[in-house]
């Protein structure tokens, strides 16, 4: 498959699409983008090997044939959301046999996010103008978790079914309301105690990457001076997990001098996680699950031995924080195999134990 020639683009129309940690060199993968964005074909011309663009859904389907396309790694869909044409296109590929291959939405053509992300057809949305995550990565995680899907498919329709699917949701929107509406004074009173100390936002909110690697905003009450974010670098060699540029990597420091006198007590307390209960009412974590990650060590964990902790929902507490929280001597390896555990047998039942268990581990043993 050959790329198609692109219009010219003017440098200072393709600089707005350069990402923070975009790819510095052609990856070895190929893709199929579908839409009329001059800049963002370009960028992924620029940094793919190969592959094709064309306008519109009708002409991918004139091209999309298995033994010209087989080599084809995600499919990028920048044309307007219409839900008739998308289940046409869905059943299209899954005829053909071409329904594991990746299909991104770009944002910018999204009105109503919910719709969109449940659609049959889409594995995420993702804003191509201000993406700030290794596009390669991102594309080698959604082949590998639709090629696990698929290969074990039989055993999760043994494993999860529907019902408990539901069970679990209703559940989780009951207890996170109630718990809201119980614990609105003390919310009130942790967000004054925020304001007052330091200057700044009385919430924390991030990127993070839940399960099945969706990216959502996450809440937490900021426990760190304004920016904190930017001292990552400069702190790299406190690094409790140690440093590892080829591998897994996670990051938390003891006695982190970012952290505010307030927030240090909310942390240990684990007050700071509060927020979370209204990330669980939209639906982007559950009450238990493994963490979501932020998307520097989510990026990390793309290879066949760390994905399958993404198959679990992302949760407020978990089979790490039972077990492992708050000891400073825990290494990325227990961590991983935690989660992993997690994503393997979790069920109803078992996420009624972990609950059970999770008010003696809330206040940590040591200052991580």
């Amino acid at each position: 498959m050959q790329t198609e020639t692109l219009k010219n683009v003017p440098q200072q129309e393709k600089k707005q699409y350069l990402r923070i940690a975009s790819i510095s060199s052609k990856t070895a993968l190929s893709f199929l983008y579908i839409g009329n964005d001059d800049a963002t074909a370009a960028f992924l011309s620029d940094h793919f090997e190969k592959g094709l663009s064309v306008q519109h859904l009708e002409a991918a389907k004139k091209i999309l044939k298995p033994q010209s396309i087989r080599d084809t790694h995600v499919i990028i869909l920048d044309v307007p959301y219409q839900e008739r044409e998308l289940n046409d296109f869905y059943s299209f590929l899954k005829n053909r046999e071409l329904h594991s291959i990746p299909v991104l939405y770009n944002y910018r053509q999204v009105q109503h996010l919910p719709s969109v992300k449940q659609h049959r057809l889409i594995d995420d949305v993702i804003d191509l103008r201000n993406w700030q995550y290794d596009f390669s990565s991102k594309v080698s995680f959604l082949r590998k978790v639709k090629a696990h899907t698929s290969e074990n498919a039989q055993v999760k329709k043994v494993r999860i079914n529907p019902g408990n699917s539901i069970v679990k949701r209703l559940f989780d929107i009951v207890v996170a309301s109630i718990l809201i509406l119980a614990l609105l004074p003390l919310l009130v009173l942790i967000a004054i105690a925020v304001k007052l100390e330091s200057k700044g936002p009385i919430f924390y909110n991030s990127k993070r990457a839940g399960r099945g690697f969706k990216i959502f905003n996450f809440y937490k009450f900021r426990t760190m001076e304004v920016n904190a974010d930017k001292k990552v670098e400069a702190l790299l060699h406190l690094n409790q997990y140690g440093n590892n540029p080829k591998g897994a990597n996670f990051f938390k420091i003891s006695n982190d001098p970012r952290i505010t006198k307030v927030g240090r007590f909310l942390r240990n307390s684990s007050l700071d996680e509060l927020p979370q209960l209204f990330n669980v009412l939209k639906g982007d974590m559950s009450l238990v699950g493994n963490r979501p990650l932020p998307l520097y060590e989510a990026s990390t964990l793309t290879t066949n031995e760390f994905v399958e902790r993404f198959m679990a929902p992302a949760g407020i507490t978990g089979l790490w924080q039972i077990k492992k929280r708050g000891q400073a001597e825990m290494s990325c390896e227990e961590r991983i195999s935690l989660d992993i555990s997690y994503a393997r047998k979790y069920s109803m039942l078992y996420d009624l134990w972990i609950m059970a268990n999770t008010p003696k581990a809330l206040l940590q043993k040591s200052d991580v």
